[in-house]
Protein backbone atom coordinates (compact mmCIF):
# COMPACT_ATOMS: atom_id res chain seq x y z
CA UNK A 1 0.00 0.00 0.00
CA UNK A 2 2.95 2.35 0.92
CA UNK A 3 4.90 1.59 -2.34
CA UNK A 4 1.06 2.26 -4.32
CA UNK A 5 0.94 5.91 -2.49
CA UNK A 6 5.10 6.43 -3.37
CA UNK A 7 4.65 5.73 -6.86
CA UNK A 8 1.31 7.79 -7.63
CA UNK A 9 3.12 10.90 -5.91
CA UNK A 10 6.14 10.28 -8.07
CA UNK A 11 3.89 10.31 -11.06
CA UNK A 12 2.40 13.23 -9.60
CA UNK A 13 5.57 15.01 -8.58
CA UNK A 14 7.33 14.47 -11.96
CA UNK A 15 7.45 16.93 -14.61
CA UNK A 16 5.39 15.46 -16.90
CA UNK A 17 3.07 17.00 -18.25
CA UNK A 18 -0.66 16.84 -16.51
CA UNK A 19 -2.06 15.26 -19.94
CA UNK A 20 0.34 13.16 -20.32
CA UNK A 21 -0.64 11.52 -16.82
CA UNK A 22 -4.42 12.05 -17.54
CA UNK A 23 -4.27 10.23 -20.84
CA UNK A 24 -2.38 7.61 -18.92
CA UNK A 25 -5.24 7.32 -16.38
CA UNK A 26 -8.05 7.16 -19.04
CA UNK A 27 -6.33 4.33 -21.09
CA UNK A 28 -6.08 2.45 -18.03
CA UNK A 29 -9.52 2.68 -17.48
CA UNK A 30 -10.22 1.06 -20.89
CA UNK A 31 -7.86 -1.70 -20.16
CA UNK A 32 -8.38 -2.41 -16.93
CA UNK A 33 -12.39 -2.97 -17.54
CA UNK A 34 -12.19 -4.89 -20.49
CA UNK A 35 -10.32 -8.61 -20.79
CA UNK A 36 -6.90 -8.44 -21.07
CA UNK A 37 -5.76 -10.27 -24.03
CA UNK A 38 -8.08 -8.11 -26.35
CA UNK A 39 -6.73 -6.95 -29.89
CA UNK A 40 -8.14 -3.13 -28.64
CA UNK A 41 -5.87 -2.80 -25.50
CA UNK A 42 -2.74 -4.11 -27.78
CA UNK A 43 -3.74 -1.25 -30.11
CA UNK A 44 -3.74 1.34 -26.65
CA UNK A 45 -0.85 0.17 -25.63
CA UNK A 46 1.05 1.35 -29.07
CA UNK A 47 -0.71 4.39 -28.94
CA UNK A 48 0.53 5.06 -25.23
CA UNK A 49 4.10 4.03 -26.10
CA UNK A 50 3.78 6.57 -30.17
CA UNK A 51 2.16 9.17 -28.75
CA UNK A 52 4.71 9.44 -25.35
CA UNK A 53 1.94 8.52 -22.73
CA UNK A 54 3.29 8.05 -19.09
CA UNK A 55 3.31 4.42 -18.66
CA UNK A 56 3.71 5.09 -14.66
CA UNK A 57 0.47 6.82 -14.52
CA UNK A 58 -0.70 3.79 -16.96
CA UNK A 59 0.05 0.82 -15.10
CA UNK A 60 -0.53 2.32 -11.97
CA UNK A 61 -4.31 3.58 -13.22
CA UNK A 62 -4.15 0.09 -14.55
CA UNK A 63 -3.63 -1.99 -10.97
CA UNK A 64 -6.32 0.13 -9.35
CA UNK A 65 -8.85 0.42 -11.84
CA UNK A 66 -8.64 -3.85 -12.54
CA UNK A 67 -10.38 -4.07 -8.99
CA UNK A 68 -13.00 -1.58 -9.52
CA UNK A 69 -13.83 -3.01 -13.44
CA UNK A 70 -14.09 -6.32 -11.26
CA UNK A 71 -16.94 -4.80 -8.96
CA UNK A 72 -18.71 -3.31 -12.08
CA UNK A 73 -18.80 -6.64 -14.06
CA UNK A 74 -22.78 -7.41 -13.39
CA UNK A 75 -23.28 -3.35 -14.54
CA UNK A 76 -21.32 -4.36 -17.28
CA UNK A 77 -23.27 -7.39 -18.48
CA UNK A 78 -26.47 -5.44 -18.13
CA UNK A 79 -24.84 -2.79 -20.37
CA UNK A 80 -23.76 -5.34 -22.79
CA UNK A 81 -26.51 -6.85 -23.38
CA UNK A 82 -28.65 -3.66 -23.46
CA UNK A 83 -26.32 -2.82 -26.58
CA UNK A 84 -26.31 -6.37 -28.22
CA UNK A 85 -30.23 -6.53 -28.32
CA UNK A 86 -30.82 -3.05 -29.52
CA UNK A 87 -32.98 -3.82 -32.63
CA UNK A 88 -31.82 -1.50 -34.83
CA UNK A 89 -27.93 -2.77 -34.46
CA UNK A 90 -28.61 -6.40 -34.43
CA UNK A 91 -27.25 -6.73 -38.66
CA UNK A 92 -23.89 -4.65 -37.55
CA UNK A 93 -23.36 -6.74 -34.64
CA UNK A 94 -24.14 -10.11 -37.02
CA UNK A 95 -21.62 -8.19 -39.27
CA UNK A 96 -19.13 -7.76 -36.67
CA UNK A 97 -19.66 -11.42 -35.76
CA UNK A 98 -18.89 -12.79 -39.02
CA UNK A 99 -15.89 -10.97 -39.60
CA UNK A 100 -12.85 -12.74 -38.02
CA UNK A 101 -10.95 -9.53 -36.83
CA UNK A 102 -14.09 -8.69 -34.89
CA UNK A 103 -14.75 -11.95 -33.48
CA UNK A 104 -11.38 -12.22 -31.79
CA UNK A 105 -12.64 -9.13 -30.06
CA UNK A 106 -15.30 -11.36 -28.05
CA UNK A 107 -18.04 -8.05 -29.06
CA UNK A 108 -20.95 -10.83 -28.46
CA UNK A 109 -19.87 -11.02 -25.10
CA UNK A 110 -21.94 -9.10 -23.04
CA UNK A 111 -19.64 -8.14 -20.24
CA UNK A 112 -16.80 -7.44 -22.99
CA UNK A 113 -19.18 -4.93 -24.64
CA UNK A 114 -21.04 -3.42 -21.49
CA UNK A 115 -17.09 -2.46 -20.23
CA UNK A 116 -15.34 -1.47 -23.37
CA UNK A 117 -18.25 0.93 -24.30
CA UNK A 118 -18.24 2.39 -20.52
CA UNK A 119 -14.40 3.08 -20.72
CA UNK A 120 -14.84 4.70 -24.09
CA UNK A 121 -17.59 6.61 -22.62
CA UNK A 122 -15.97 7.59 -19.52
CA UNK A 123 -12.50 8.17 -21.58
CA UNK A 124 -12.97 12.49 -21.96
CA UNK A 125 -15.03 13.36 -18.94
CA UNK A 126 -12.26 11.17 -17.00
CA UNK A 127 -9.38 13.30 -18.95
CA UNK A 128 -10.74 16.54 -17.73
CA UNK A 129 -11.46 15.05 -14.20
CA UNK A 130 -7.92 13.66 -13.63
CA UNK A 131 -6.10 16.68 -15.73
CA UNK A 132 -7.67 19.14 -12.94
CA UNK A 133 -6.82 16.62 -10.40
CA UNK A 134 -3.17 16.65 -11.28
CA UNK A 135 -2.96 20.68 -11.32
CA UNK A 136 -4.43 21.34 -8.24
CA UNK A 137 -2.42 19.00 -6.58
CA UNK A 138 0.72 20.52 -8.21
CA UNK A 139 -0.83 24.07 -6.97
CA UNK A 140 -2.32 23.52 -3.79
CA UNK A 141 -1.22 20.42 -2.74
CA UNK A 142 2.17 20.14 -3.04
CA UNK A 143 3.50 22.82 -1.51
CA UNK A 144 2.39 21.66 1.78
CA UNK A 145 3.54 18.50 1.19
CA UNK A 146 7.12 19.63 1.18
CA UNK A 147 6.66 22.01 4.06
CA UNK A 148 5.65 18.63 6.15
CA UNK A 149 8.20 18.00 9.03
CA UNK A 150 8.98 14.40 7.46
CA UNK A 151 9.73 16.02 3.87
CA UNK A 152 12.10 18.45 5.83
CA UNK A 153 13.88 15.74 7.43
CA UNK A 154 13.94 13.25 4.19
CA UNK A 155 15.48 16.45 2.08
CA UNK A 156 17.82 17.50 4.98
CA UNK A 157 19.35 13.51 4.71
CA UNK A 158 22.66 13.53 2.90
CA UNK A 159 21.45 10.45 0.70
CA UNK A 160 18.82 13.19 -0.69
CA UNK A 161 21.41 15.63 -1.53
CA UNK A 162 23.87 13.67 -3.15
CA UNK A 163 20.89 11.95 -5.23
CA UNK A 164 19.58 15.83 -6.09
CA UNK A 165 23.03 16.76 -6.87
CA UNK A 166 23.38 13.87 -9.46
CA UNK A 167 20.37 14.80 -11.25
CA UNK A 168 20.99 18.06 -11.63
CA UNK A 169 23.58 16.89 -13.83
CA UNK A 170 21.83 14.26 -15.74
CA UNK A 171 22.96 11.28 -13.88
CA UNK A 172 19.00 10.29 -13.12
CA UNK A 173 15.98 10.92 -14.16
Amino acid sequence: MIQAIIKILKVLNSETHPAQISLGLCFSVIVAFTPKFSVHNVVILFLILFFRINLSAFLLGGFLFSGIGYFLDPLFHKLGLALLTVPGLETLWTAFYNATMWRVERFNNTVVMGALFSGLALFVPLYFLFNACVRYYRKHVYARVQKLRIMKLIKGNDLYQRYQSLKEWGGLS
